[in-house]
């Protein structure tokens, strides 16, 4: 056997092993990879010196990409907290603390990336200051801060301090002990160890991508009238269930209570599509209620967020250090509303309370309730908490020390023992979960033990009950069809100028029901009758042309055979329980015909099927959204075969048919086909695509206006991910001192700025020879103080227009300039003080800074100025 060794865990995730340099390496770190480890047995109980502790990896090797395929490629907050916690690494005294840091190992900008979301993780908000900010009373804040200081051992410290950063650019780099990571390609790498190596690919195909180390079958659930459906009684470690989550069904409608890992996989196998989900109640910012929320950004429509105003600022601080992007982003993707802390909030009349939860990153409980005839029904979700014995032992009579005063923790016992019909409780013991034990007196109605990867205890069966996924407890039941009720929303949406009397024609036809993987409608076959997608969702094959999509809530199925009378030319698989309203064809046509719109409907028909081969448009979205893009839509035809115009206005081309040519001065950076788009920079960011396009003669592209997609998440996720891949590929390219050649694409169209960033270029460029290239006609030890000269010069030129001109996004940009001052003079110190400088790390941080910040913030900065009348 040899000295290393690689073990494919699942899709995207590989475990490589060193024993003989005490390396073991978690290669890809998507969503429960650690689960996975589990699930392989690739971590073990052990104990030495009479203590239990867990084997498993002690580095990470990260995704080059930030999305891949809409999802978040690197988690890496719970292999971190396993190797802290569960093996030992930092515990005092512990035998598996032996000095060794875990290790972070990729792209500076993705390790840097990890390391402020995992310290969002850790602590949430900060300071005071930052709870202040987000709305704390001063008193309030004093409290939560001696709180969290007690949890986080008297003090918030950087990650830094506990991991070790290794940053991988082309040429190989030593993990430790001899152990070295070197990359071949994007997302591919070499690990060797002496004569031995292995090689890592961390690319996924959208369609095989990780599963969840669980299995959970499909349930069909009804629609009731105030229900809860318990999606989820495990926690961050359980391979085998979900996280402990909850799904509030009100008056029909579906409200997610937290977002933890593969939440789409629950959703499928309760009957649920994301377009169904009316909004989220979110608790606080722990992985394992939190990384499911880039999937609710994968909606059609802005999904309400539902949080106090401290919990929203710490989960926000810790997506936005996961996306690398501003908090402001994400008012593009979710609705948010702030609920008022320990008052009754009314949210279309389910009322719900938020209430203080001890724990190290802010957090709510929370109540939920409604009228019935004989009164108020409730329920309290318990997550996260911390046990009673755990609170006694942090409290403190000195007003400034960490922990919790006596009336804090009075406060929070009375918050426990509040009684309520049904109550879901955290058990999960340790430093910061609650133990049953504190609620065996507790006269709830009925009590739910939840939040734990072990099995009940005796004693604990004694206590409460369990909550296996899918079980649902219905506080009222209802008596009328809500499912019946989406047919009529759905069909007013995509018929708009239809009157209501008009669309019950439509509605006086039966709902039927479609079993899990059933074939629906064969590619070819003409469709006997239309079905409306109520609740549920349908796979959409089209295997020729590679086309995988699904049809959500609200999607019509054979409508195309209803308009043009012809097969359908995809093949329709019930993914879930579906429900649907089964319209006769002829009704359909005659319908359609009746109301003047059959001429329309069919040259809209005739655009969406072109939509639904795009990756960008085929998935996820309903028929009125398909819709309102289509009516949109332009089309040009190039006659020319040379390179395109500039879009005046934010605008999304796609390429119905022949080529494109992206590029960035001669060098050819991507070629586009059919489905394929560009120009996406100025539907994000109002900003001028970065590339130079040059269309084939006789080459047809569609046009949509910026605005009609700008706030569709799904669609926008989907254009951040190939931004920033298209972004990669600019920065990318390593041809020495070429490297910093200045492009005219580059330009942000001030002239000041303009010009001093091409003298940071040169300046760049030259420092960057003398360091890699052996240029004897410069000296590093000179050239340093010149580029940190034309930055400071130039960094004060664009503080002061910012300033000048109101700029809204001006703080964060001058802390993003504070970032690289501070970075470029500790290389240029260290280089001073020791006649040489860590080449890699200078290099990589010049590539990162001189191309990403330029070409991405400062080119924001210039559409705004250019619009403020500075050029």
């Amino acid at each position: 056997m040899g000295k290393i060794s690689k073990i494919k865990v699942a899709e995207g995730i590989f475990f490589v092993s060193v024993p003989d340099a005490d390396v073991y390496i978690l290669c890809g770190c998507p969503a429960d990879s650690v689960k996975h480890l589990m699930k392989r047995g690739l971590i073990q109980n052990v104990e030495v010196d009479g203590v239990s502790f867990e084997t498993g990896p002690n580095a990470i090797l990260l995704s080059d990409e930030l999305i891949q395929h809409g999802r978040f490629a690197n988690l890496s907050e719970f292999p971190i907290l396993q190797m802290f916690y569960r093996q030992g690494m930092i515990i005092p005294g512990h035998p598996n603390n032996t000095g060794v840091k875990p290790a972070l190992i990729g792209l500076r900008k993705q390790v840097e990336a990890q390391m402020e979301y995992i310290y969002r993780g850790n602590y949430g908000l900060i300071s005071e200051e930052e709870m202040l900010e987000a709305g704390a009373s001063k008193s309030d804040a004093k409290a939560w801060m001696r709180l969290k200081l007690k949890f986080a051992f008297g003090k918030i410290r950087r990650m830094d301090e506990y991991v070790d950063l290794v940053v991988v650019e082309n040429e190989p780099q030593e993990i430790r002990n001899k152990v070295f990571v070197k990359r071949l390609k994007v997302n591919q790498f070499e690990i060797s160890y002496g004569k031995e190596s292995v090689r890592v690919d961390l690319n996924t195909t959208e369609h095989s991508l990780c599963k969840p180390s669980y299995v959970l079958g499909f349930h069909h659930i009804k629609r009731d009238y105030f229900a809860v459906l318990h999606s989820g009684e495990g926690d961050g470690w359980d391979p085998n269930r979900p996280a402990m989550a909850s799904i509030i069904i009100f008056q029909g409608n579906v409200y997610l209570l937290d977002a933890g890992p593969n939440i789409m996989h629950s959703l499928n196998a309760l009957g649920i599509s994301v377009n169904e989900i009316s909004g989220i109640f979110h608790t606080h910012a722990h992985d394992d209620h939190f990384c499911g929320l880039p999937a609710l950004m994968r909606s059609d429509h802005r999904i309400p967020y539902y949080a106090t105003k401290l919990v929203r600022a710490s989960v926000m601080k810790k997506l936005a250090a996961l996306a690398m992007t501003s908090e402001e982003e994400f008012d593009h993707y979710f609705e948010f509303h702030d609920l008022e802390l320990g008052k009754w909030n009314d949210i279309d009349t389910l009322e719900v309370k938020p209430v203080f939860s001890p724990h190290p990153v802010e957090t709510t409980v929370m109540l939920f309730r409604t009228l019935d005839r004989n009164g108020y029904r409730t329920y309290a979700h318990f997550a996260d908490i911390a046990s009673l014995g755990l609170l006694r032992k942090m409290i403190t009579s000195d007003p400034d020390a960490p922990g919790l005063s006596q009336e804090l923790y009075d406060e929070v016992y009375a918050n426990y023992q509040e009684p309520v019909d049904l109550k879901k409780l955290d058990i999960g013991g340790g430093m910061i979960h609650g133990d049953a034990e504190d609620f065996a007196h507790d006269k709830s109605g009925k009590i739910l033990l939840a939040h734990t990867a072990l099995p009940l205890t005796y004693r604990q069966k004694e206590i409460g009950s369990g909550a296996p996924f899918g079980m649902v407890d219905v506080l009222i039941p209802a008596h009328q069809d809500y499912v019946r009720s989406y047919a009529y929303h759905y069909l007013n949406a995509y018929f708009p100028t239809v009157s209501s009397s008009k669309l019950r024609v439509l509605l006086n036809c039966p709902v039927v029901k479609f079993n899990p993987e059933t074939l629906i409608l064969k590619a070819g076959r003409k469709a006997d009758c239309v079905h409306l997608i109520l609740t549920g969702q349908v796979e959409v094959i089209r295997t020729k042309s590679g086309v995988y999509s699904t049809l959500t809530t609200g999607g019509l199925l054979g409508e195309y055979t209803a308009l043009t009378n012809k097969g359908s030319l995809e093949t329709y698989r019930a993914a879930n329980f579906v429900q649907a309203l089964r319209i006769p064809l002829d009704l359909y046509a005659m319908f359609v015909k009746n109301n003047g719109l059959y001429e329309e409907m069919v040259r809209l028909q005739d655009i969406r099927s072109f939509l639904y081969t795009s990756r960008l448009f085929g998935d996820g979205l309903t028929c009125t959204r398909q819709n309102d893009i289509a009516v949109t839509i332009g089309s040009h035809m190039e006659t020319s075969g040379e390179a395109l115009k500039p879009c005046t206005q934010p605008t999304l081309c796609l390429v119905k048919s022949g080529k494109v040519a992206l590029y960035v001065g001669q060098r050819l950076i991507e070629s586009l086909g059919p489905g394929e788009f560009f120009n996406e920079s100025t539907v994000l960011f109002d900003t001028p695509c970065l590339f130079k396009a040059n269309a084939a003669k006789g080459t047809v592209i569609y046009t949509i206006p910026g605005h009609v997609i700008s706030d569709i998440p799904i669609v926008r996720w989907k254009l951040l991910e190939t931004y920033e891949k298209r972004l990669g590929k600019t920065v990318s390219h390593d041809s020495g001192g070429d490297y910093f050649q200045w492009h005219d694409e580059y330009a942000v169209n001030v002239k000041v700025i303009d010009q001093q960033h091409m003298e940071i270029y040169e300046s760049a460029k030259v420092l960057y020879s003398a360091l890699f290239d052996g240029d004897s006609t410069g000296n590093a030890e000179e050239l340093f103080p010149k580029l940190i000269a034309h930055t400071n010069r130039h960094f004060s030129t664009e503080n002061k227009l910012m300033q000048d001109t109101g700029y809204p996004g001006f703080a964060q940009h001058q802390r993003k300039h504070e970032q690289i001052q501070q970075a470029l003079q500790e290389f240029a110190s260290y280089y001073a003080s020791k006649r040489m400088t860590p080449k890699k790390e200078v290099g990589i941080f010049l590539k990162d800074w001189v191309m990403t910040h330029i070409l991405t913030e400062d080119r924001r900065l210039g559409t705004y100025l250019n619009r403020q009348g500075v050029s």
